[in-house]
């Protein structure tokens, strides 16, 4: 993995410099730079961020250029069927320099120009300068896994791995975009293309742009299709799910620096163990993270650890954990840095701590995430089934009975107190905005209570769910669970758990890799019926039922813990001094955006125990470190 980062328009040495600057975590073996003249008098300038995982030698410095000095790349990534490609432009007559995976991509694109894009198995986001017709190409993997972002300034059109790269190009004027703000508050990340920063954009998971001649143009690659399968048995399905992930693995074991994995003692991490385990030819190193019980006390969330002893033993893996200490002040300005545009999921400080342990031995981890968005995991996917035997009872009895519950008291009842109140809120509604209603933390007529009156003026022309509708227009005419599955894989899944785990990743020099979003795996699972991904109330089904030759059973049907942290006994407790100074009534005053009373309101109500208003007040804690960070 690597950062990288261009220009073309007034690109010189010393401001590619200073954009690889800010993002030298990403890469710190080695740096490189290439400028040349570009047309109409511009300049071109890629920059690049080295972090060695193939090729250690010097060969693979970048950017790289082929043997004619037409084509130029700077690259993030890795592409896991290099070698087959290889083999075949070897045949097509070409020659390589280095035993790098980027060699590859320069002369797939050369022999076969954009068709290129969609043969490549991997995660990456890339930057290919083709001297010949003075063209850009940026091009993002299928599912998103890493990150490109882009920009119009006054320097000429730029594009980096992250934000804070692109806010060293010279007169860039930081200004907070009010609709991608609107849209942070309803999801607690903001969708593509579009990012706080106004005239930032992120490009779209399997998509390229082409910049020529002052133009930009953004075009898809690849997309998921459901075609589902009926003419197969559950146990084919089954069998066919154990080989493609097994597959996936082997594949993504690749590696001449030390490689091991997350292991939270869920199914995904335990799969991608137990099959890494029986592929390796030595132990395989495992981390997992916990917390100390009485930062569970209002959260209450299943003992990872617990689970994660258990099939690590099982395994006979290199086994590592640790516990979180009380740090969250010190470390959430950090992780608010590193994640460039506020991202509202403590899951985010997790990840980081993670990946901070676990480069004290490795370079590379793979990570079992992907695995609900493919196979229908998260209970939000069961709720709207469970919605439809909520609206049997008559509301005069249940509605009185769900306002009653607590909502952020402690105790062993807390999580399913909480989990009622939000089922029952959209429950009443028609399945695509009863999904969202589970998907969104502030409701609109929340939002309309939040906001000043400058901005409920200006929110008056936004449309926060309008990427989602999107998504669902495009697949209306699928099963609603293969609807949710694909809104997920192109909103949830990249924006927020694949940018938090680049960016976390990333910030610690580490590489992190996600077997269950192979694109043939996800094409596969594509075509399985939906009735093998939720069966009854079981989610996961046929991933699951594929598990059991390589788990047991009590790892395999566990309850659900989510990756997470105990974000709401924090802001009860080591968080508290801070939501008081940073959300005070002058600092909210200042900014405009919020009316006071009702963000004391939300802080009281949660204190109380009245409302389960936690990740509200982390949002808007989150928003006011990012606006000191980079806005100020």
């Amino acid at each position: 993995m690597c950062g990288i980062c261009g220009v073309v328009g007034q690109a010189d040495e010393q401001l590619i410099k200073n954009m690889l600057a800010p993002i030298a975590h990403r890469g710190p073996d080695d740096e490189g730079i290439y400028i040349a003249p570009a047309a109409n008098g511009e300049r071109v300038g890629l920059g690049h961020r080295r972090l060695s995982i193939l090729d250690l030698s010097p060969a693979g410095h970048e950017p790289m250029r082929d043997a004619q000095g037409e084509i130029w790349l700077t690259y993030n990534g890795e592409i896991y069927n290099f070698k087959a490609l290889r083999k075949e432009l070897e045949r097509c007559g070409h020659h390589f320099t280095s035993e790098t995976d980027a060699e590859v991509v320069i002369y797939a694109y050369r022999e076969w120009g954009l068709n290129s894009l969609a043969m490549f198995n991997g995660i990456f986001a890339f930057a290919l300068w083709d001297g010949r017709n003075n063209s850009l190409l940026l091009a993002r993997d299928h599912l998103g896994v890493k990150p490109l972002y882009y920009a119009d300034t006054p320097a000429g059109f730029a594009f980096a791995s992250e934000i804070k790269a692109l806010l060293a190009m010279p007169n860039f004027q930081r200004e907070v975009d009010l609709e991608s703000l609107n849209q942070y508050l309803s999801f607690l990340w903001t969708p593509d293309p579009y990012t706080l920063f106004r005239g930032v954009k992120k490009l779209p998971p399997a998509h390229f742009l082409l910049y020529q001649n002052g133009r930009a143009e953004v075009r898809s690659f690849w997309d998921v299709e459901f075609n589902e399968d009926d003419s197969l048995t559950e146990q084919d399905w089954i069998e066919r799910v154990r080989e493609q992930v097994e597959r996936s693995v082997r594949a993504q074991m690749i590696a001449d620096v030390p490689l091991g994995a997350f292991l939270s003692g869920g199914v995904d991490s335990s799969s991608i163990v137990a099959l890494m385990t029986g592929l390796a030819s030595q132990q395989v190193t495992t981390y997992t993270f916990g917390f100390k019980s009485e930062d569970l006390r209002y959260d209450i969330l299943e003992d990872d650890v617990k689970y994660a002893r258990e099939i690590g033993a099982k395994l006979d893996t290199d086994y590592h954990e640790s516990f979180f200490e009380p740090q969250v002040i010190e470390l959430l300005p950090k992780i608010v840095y590193h994640m460039d545009e506020p991202v509202a999921d403590p899951a985010a400080i997790t990840s980081y701590l993670i990946c901070k342990a676990a480069r004290e031995r490795l370079t590379v981890l793979l990570s079992g995430m992907g695995g609900d968005e493919v196979f229908a995991g998260y209970p939000r996917h069961i709720a709207v089934k469970i919605a439809d035997a909520y609206n049997l009872i008559p509301s005069f009895i249940s509605r009185p009975l769900v306002e009653a519950m607590p909502a952020s008291m402690p105790g062993r009842f807390n999580s399913v107190f909480r989990n009622t109140k939000k089922l029952a809120r959209s429950a009443a509604l028609p399945l695509r905005e009863r999904y969202l209603g589970y998907c969104t933390y502030f409701k609109e007529d929340e939002k309309a209570k939040l906001y000043s009156s400058a901005m409920n003026e200006a929110a008056m022309n936004f449309n926060a769910l309008a990427a989602h509708q999107k998504y669902f227009d495009k697949v209306a005419d699928e099963d609603f669970v293969n609807q949710m599955l694909y809104v997920d894989m192109k909103t949830f899944l990249p924006c927020l758990n694949l940018t938090y785990t680049d960016k976390t990743s990333m910030a610690n020099s580490m590489e992190v890799r996600v077997p269950l979003l192979d694109y043939e795996l996800v094409e596969m699972a594509a075509r399985i019926p939906t009735r093998l991904k939720i069966k009854g109330l079981t989610r996961k089904y046929v991933l699951k039922k594929a598990a059991e030759a390589w788990l047991p059973k009590n790892i395999i049907y566990r309850k659900k813990a989510g990756f997470s942290a105990p974000l709401r006994s924090w802001l009860h407790n080591d968080l508290r001094p801070m939501v008081e100074e940073l959300l005070s009534e002058t600092n909210i005053k200042r900014r405009g955006y919020f009316d006071y009373a009702e963000v004391r309101r939300l802080i009281d109500d949660n204190l109380a125990g009245r409302e389960d208003n936690g990740l509200k007040i982390f949002q808007l804690l989150t928003l006011e470190l990012w606006h000191r960070e980079f806005i100020d």
